[in-house]
């Protein structure tokens, strides 16, 4: 059996798929995200950080994750 492929990165689709929002709201979130963290423009968001910015677990938000 192959094992299923994860992301480390969040992109602005995965997260409309886990909360439902718009796509402008998910950018807008990642940006928000990456300043509460202190991270530069060029650097990624993990799936780690946003679950842990939102409260979400991990586990269940891997379903959503798009390869």
């Amino acid at each position: 059996m192959k094992p299923k492929i994860t992301r480390l990165c969040i992109y602005p689709k995965d997260i409309q798929l886990i909360t439902g929002k718009s796509e402008r709201y998910s950018r807008e979130l990642i940006l928000k995200i990456k300043i509460s963290l202190n991270k530069p423009d060029h650097q990624v968001l993990t799936v780690q950080e946003f679950c842990t910015y939102m409260g979400l677990p991990y586990e269940s938000t891997q379903e959503f994750i798009i390869n």
